[in-house]
C-alpha cells in the first residue's frame, strides 16, 4: 500500500498475476474436485486458494481468487469453462439487435460471492497484508462478449467497433457503469486495493484506443479513485501506455514487452508502476531468473512506487522453485 502511495519502502513489494495458478499442486488439489467456475463461485474454497498460496510463496498481497468473467453472467451472457477450451460464450453480441438481451447492472448481488471471497480472504490473512481485488476493463470483456471467447485478431469486436460506434459506445457504457459498481462492492467487502485488467487492449491502434475505449476506461477508473488504490494493467501494446495512463491509475501494471524505467518515463513518474518480468523467464534457470530480476530492480534504482510482479500472468507449467527463486531475490533473502 505504501508502494502504491509512493511512499518509501525498504524494498519493493512483490506479487504475481495469477499467482494461485495451476502451476502448483495446492491449487490442483482443490481444483480437481470441483469445475472451474463452480470453484470460483465457492467462496470458501476461494480463500482457501489464495491464502495456501500466500502461504505457500510468501508474497505481500493477496489477489481474490475469481476470474474476469463471472461478471457476464447476469448481464446476460451463456458462460462455460471448456475443458481445453478455456471461456467460451455461447451467446455472443454479434449486433446492435443483440444488445437488447445484454442487460447492465444496476444491482450487483448476482455477484455477492465474489465479495464474500474478498471477506473471507480477508478474514484469514494476516492484517498486515493487502487484499487485491480486481475487474476486467470495459474492453477486454466487450471482446469476450462479442468474440464469445478469445482470439487471435478480435476481428468481430472491431468490426462491431468500426460499423457501429453507438451500439458500441452503449455497449461499453453498460459495462463501465457495471464494472464501477463492482468494484466499490468489492472495496465495501474489504478489498484494500483493486486491479483492472485490459488483457486484450493491445490489438488495437492508439487512435483507436483513444476514441473507443478511453472514455470507458476513465469512467470506471475515476468513479473509485477515493476509495484506495487502482492498478491499471493494458497489456500487448507498449504504444498505448501514455493513454492508457490518461485514462487512469494510481499505479500503472507494465508488461514485458518494454523496459520498466522506459515504460516509467511514459506514464510518469508522478504515478507507481507493477511488473514486469516477461513469465518465460521463470521457465529459465534459477540463475537466470535471479539475473533478470535483478536487472529490473537495479533499472528502478530504489525510485519509490514500484511493485515487482511479472509482465502478465504466471504459465501453468512454470517451475514452483523458480517462482520462489523470484520472490526470495525481491526480498533479498
Amino acid at each position: 500500500m505504501r508502494a502504491c502511495r509512493r511512499e518509501a519502502v525498504a524494498r519493493p513489494p512483490v506479487w504475481l498475476m495469477r499467482q494461485a495458478g495451476r502451476y502448483l499442486p495446492e491449487y490442483q488439489a482443490i481444483r480437481n474436485k470441483v469445475t472451474f467456475l463452480e470453484l470460483c463461485k465457492n467462496p470458501i474454497l476461494s480463500a482457501e486458494v489464495m491464502l495456501a498460496t500466500v502461504d505457500r510463496l510468501g508474497v505481500d498481497a493477496a489477489i481474490i481468487f475469481s476470474d474476469l468473467l463471472p461478471i457476464l453472467q447476469p448481464m446476460g451472457l451463456d458462460l462455460e469453462f471448456a475443458a481445453g477450451e478455456g471461456p467460451v460464450i455461447h451467446n455472443p453480441l454479434r449486433s446492435r439487435t443483440d444488445l437488447e438481451r445484454f442487460h447492465e447492472l444496476v444491482d450487483v448481488d448476482p455477484l455477492s460471492f465474489v465479495f464474500e471471497t474478498v471477506r473471507a480472504t480477508r478474514s484469514g490473512l494476516q492484517e498486515e497484508l493487502p487484499v487485491i481485488g480486481f475487474a476486467g476493463a470495459p474492453f477486454t470483456l466487450a471482446g469476450y462478449a462479442i468474440e464469445g471467447g478469445t482470439s487471435r485478431n478480435w476481428l468481430h469486436t472491431k468490426r462491431f467497433m468500426l460499423t457501429d460506434p453507438d451500439a458500441w459506445h452503449e455497449l461499453m457504457g453498460r459495462l463501465a457503469r457495471t464494472i464501477s459498481r463492482y468494484l466499490h462492492a468489492q472495496f465495501d467487502a474489504g478489498a484494500n486495493a483493486v486491479q483492472v485488467f485490459d488483457s486484450w487492449v493491445g490489438c488495437l491502434s492508439p487512435n483507436q484506443y483513444r476514441e473507443y475505449v478511453l472514455p470507458h476506461s476513465r469512467t470506471v477508473l475515476e468513479s473509485v479513485i477515493d476509495r484506495g488504490p487502482i492498478i491499471h494493467f493494458a497489456a500487448g501494446n507498449p504504444a498505448l501506455l501514455p493513454l492508457a495512463a490518461e485514462a487512469g491509475g494510481t499505479v500503472m501494471g507494465i508488461d514485458w514487452r518494454i523496459e520498466l524505467n522506459e515504460a516509467w518515463q511514459q506514464v510518469g513518474f508522478h504515478r507507481g508502476v507493477q511488473g514486469n518480468l516477461d513469465p518465460a523467464v521463470l521457465h529459465a534457470t534459477p540463475e537466470v531468473v535471479r539475473r533478470r530480476t535483478e536487472d529490473i530492480l537495479k533499472s528502478v534504482a530504489g525510485r519509490p512506487g514500484h511493485i515487482m510482479n511479472l509482465g502478465h500472468g504466471i504459465l501453468p507449467e512454470t517451475p514452483v522453485e523458480n517462482v520462489l527463486e523470484f520472490i526470495a531475490t525481491v526480498q533479498q533473502k
